[in-house]
């Protein structure tokens, strides 16, 4: 069966830096768009960034442009997030997805504070 499983989260201060990383089983990768999405308290699910299925292409959420990049490595079925110069903002809980499906990770909180 599908499974998207994240890791890589905790605690960083401003500034800081975290690389996500979203292992990917049940299908194959290289087939399928993917996606990068976080959820604060009280907010909606927003998305982050998203990624071709080559990684030719990419697109980012304003708030993340040049801070963040979204890649992956079909053949270790894998997609990364690399997240730097991270704010408080940032703080959220990330997922992965494979885009315009039902399929999501279970999340991997990120906190950034002092």
């Amino acid at each position: 069966q599908v499974q998207l499983v994240e890791s890589g989260g905790g605690l960083v201060q401003p500034g800081g830096s975290l690389r996500l990383s979203c292992a990917a089983s049940g299908f194959t990768l290289r087939m399928y768009v993917m996606s990068w999405y976080r959820q604060a308290p009280g907010n909606e699910r927003e998305l982050v960034a998203q990624i071709g299925n080559t990684g030719g292409a990419s697109d980012y959420a304003d708030s993340v442009k040049g801070r963040f990049t979204i890649s992956r490595d079909n053949a270790k079925n894998t997609m990364y997030l690399q997240m730097n110069s991270l704010k408080p903002e940032d703080t959220a809980v990330y997922y992965c997805r494979r885009s315009y499906s039902g399929y999501w990770g279970q999340g991997t909180q990120v906190t950034v504070s002092a």
